[in-house]
Order: structure tokens, then C-alpha cells, then sequence
């Protein structure tokens, strides 16, 4: 099974289109949104083409391929928008690797949870990355629609036990396999 996964879309149409274009180009089976979907925060700067209730149509596309997680700067009132449920984390199986899917709010590589498994992935931090803590292979996805500390607009796949960061675009960034 192919896994795409993208977080902090922030309300951007124009990146929310180009995080389904990306899911549709790799042939992902499973898409996994890793929070900050609509809205964009206190701290962040309005996202290219904000428009909330457009970046609702086309993910409500896509709904039966979603695994959404609630990030920080979403709400209970984007469920009213939505046709798919937000979950706090996820814990899933992927040809046989425990893979974590988180916001990274809580949990990140500074604050591992309780057996997070082979591959574990957030974004919050609007910097994607793979790199190792102890046995898990952690990366974070970056964000697609406000990139920090000069990263690209990024997303992760996840296929054959290999973890891949690649630009919005499709080019990779970095890749590690996931060690059982």
C-alpha cells in the first residue's frame, strides 16, 4: 500500500489542490492529513489563496482515502465543513510497520509517545525531515502552504518499508528505510 502523507494546509486552496494532485500523481492509496487544515493560526501569515470552504470541496473529494488528525489550529467547528472525521492520533498498520500519525504538538521527536511504533509522523513544526530516535524512524512532513527555516513545500510517502520527503512537486528531498 502506498502512503501519502501532508500536514498544515492552512486554509490554501491553491496547496490543498496541489496536496491532491501529489496523492493522485503517486498513486497513494491512503492519505493521511496531519492537522491545521483551515485555519491559520495566530502565529502564521494567511496562506496563498485562503479560502476555507474550497479546501472543505476538495478534500470532501477525497474523503473515503482520508485519515485526518486534528492539529492545534483546528477546531470543532470544521467538522461542520467537513465529510470526514478529525482523530486526536492514529496508530495504523502499513505492510506490516506500526506507523504513528500525529500533529506534533504534543508528540514529537523531543516528546516520543509510549511505543510509537516503526515510523512515526507529524508536522506542526512547518519543517519536513526524517531522521531516527532510538528504534522509530520519525519525519515530519513539513507543511505544504507555510514552509519554515528555508524548506521546501513538502510531503512524505510512505511504500516498500521506505519513508520519502518530497517537494510539492514530487522531488525528493531525503528518503530512509524503516528498520524492523
Amino acid at each position: 500500500m502506498k502512503l501519502v502523507i501532508a500536514s498544515d494546509i492552512h486554509g490554501s486552496a491553491y496547496y490543498a489542490q496541489k496536496v491532491k494532485d501529489a496523492f493522485e500523481r503517486e498513486g497513494g492509496e491512503l492519505l493521511a492529513l496531519l492537522g491545521d487544515i483551515y485555519n491559520p493560526g495566530p502565529r502564521n501569515p494567511i496562506s496563498k489563496d485562503y479560502e476555507p470552504l474550497k479546501v472543505a470541496s476538495i478534500l470532501n473529494s477525497i474523503k473515503d482515502k482520508l485519515i485526518v488528525i486534528k492539529g492545534n489550529c483546528d477546531s470543532e467547528v470544521d467538522t461542520l465543513i467537513s465529510e470526514f472525521d478529525f482523530s486526536d492520533f492514529s496508530q495504523i498498520f502499513v505492510d506490516g510497520l506500526k506507523i504513528t500519525l500525529t500533529h506534533g504538538h504534543k508528540f514529537n521527536k523531543d516528546n516520543m509517545p509510549t511505543n510509537a511504533g516503526d515510523l512515526m509522523c507529524y508536522g506542526h513544526f512547518h519543517t519536513g525531515f526524517i531522521t531516527k530516535v532510538g528504534k522509530t524512524v520519525v519525519a515530519n512532513a513539513g507543511s505544504v502552504s507555510l514552509p519554515k527555516d528555508g524548506t521546501p513545500s513538502s510531503y512524505l510517502t510512505v511504500e516498500g518499508g521506505v519513508v520519502t520527503l518530497k517537494d510539492i512537486d514530487g522531488k525528493t528531498v531525503d528518503t530512509m528505510k524503516i528498520e524492523k
